[in-house]
């Protein structure tokens, strides 16, 4: 695997994950509904067992391995906050959110991920945006407010829980870009390490507040699918994805997923977009677009950055 992607590369790897990503939103919708697993302990068995099997390929190699010990103390701090932030509260809140209102309305908050990251970037990462992508963004989360512009579902628990999962996600991605640009160490480390954090806080929370699970043998093939490719797979093209990747540039594919999650409920759950979602599918597009397009002067510098790299 590849220590540093081209642009393109990291794009293509991005847009990549998030498919993966937005099948995951159907398989966790059939395994709250159809297999009756707790949201908590679902998302915490999926993370548990992704990070056994990444932390295993990590210790199990000796470049990997060195990397571990070679961390700083500060480095190991940010690993653990990225877990925390990105994994235990990020991830379990959209468990519980989904498990207590339609996902759809779940993702009209975290479409707004990419607007916060642009107002937030230049001052906490120092990754100034242009207007072009602030206004991208902005275009971004209108899109997703015109797509369910109709009776959403929401529910005070799920209110809450994707507010704490829409704050949670901005400063993940903020965090996460800080860890993965500085390159400390590869990819694959820093998500096993974070994962392994996130997950154990997770199971903890989980087992404390709905008690030992019962899962069926689907529901193991849910769990195991998302934990091995869904999560380890995904999350580790993600993490290398965001060492070419600006902040806002991962958080405007990431926000794809709202077009993506549309088209899959369309087609595997039944929901069938109208004339509000088809415009809200337009502008998205757009300010997915616009957010993802680089100036003049930023192509020259990303081009001058993957000479120096090769």
């Amino acid at each position: 695997m590849p220590a540093r992607p081209t642009h393109t590369g990291a794009l293509i790897s991005a847009l990549f994950v998030t498919l993966l990503w937005s099948s995951s939103w159907v398989l966790i919708r059939w395994g709250l509904d159809d297999e009756a697993l707790e949201p908590l302990t679902f998302a915490s068995l999926r993370y548990v067992l992704a990070a056994i099997a990444l932390l295993a390929w990590v210790l199990g190699r000796p470049g990997p391995r060195r990397a571990v010990g070679k961390l700083s103390r500060r480095g190991y701090v940010e690993v653990a906050l990225l877990g925390v932030v990105f994994y235990a509260v990020t991830q379990g809140a959209q468990f519980v959110a989904i498990d207590s209102q339609p996902a759809a309305t779940t993702s009209v908050f975290l479409s707004w991920t990419p607007l916060l990251v642009a107002l937030l970037g230049a001052r906490s990462i120092a990754e100034r945006s242009t207007a072009r992508q602030v206004i991208g963004s902005v275009l971004v989360g209108t899109g997703a407010v015109a797509y369910f512009a109709g009776d959403l579902g929401a529910t005070p628990v799920g209110v809450v829980a994707s507010l704490v999962g829409l704050g949670a996600n901005v400063v993940a991605a903020l965090l996460g870009r800080h860890v993965n640009r500085d390159a400390a160490a590869p990819a694959v480390v820093v998500t096993a390490l974070s994962m392994g954090v996130g997950a154990v806080c997770l199971l903890a929370v989980g087992l404390a507040l709905e008690g030992p699970p019962t899962v069926s043998a689907r529901g193991w093939l849910i769990i195991v699918w998302l934990a091995l490719v869904n999560t380890a797979l995904a999350f580790t093209l993600w993490n290398l994805s965001l060492r070419r990747l600006t902040a806002l540039e991962s958080a405007a594919i990431n926000n794809t997923m709202l077009l993506q999650v549309a088209v899959l409920a369309w087609v595997f759950l039944g929901e069938t977009p109208g004339l509000p979602e088809v415009i809200g599918i337009a502008l998205v597009s757009l300010g997915v677009l616009m957010a993802q397009t680089a100036s003049p002067r930023r192509r020259r510098e990303l081009a001058l950055v993957e000479q120096s790299a090769s």
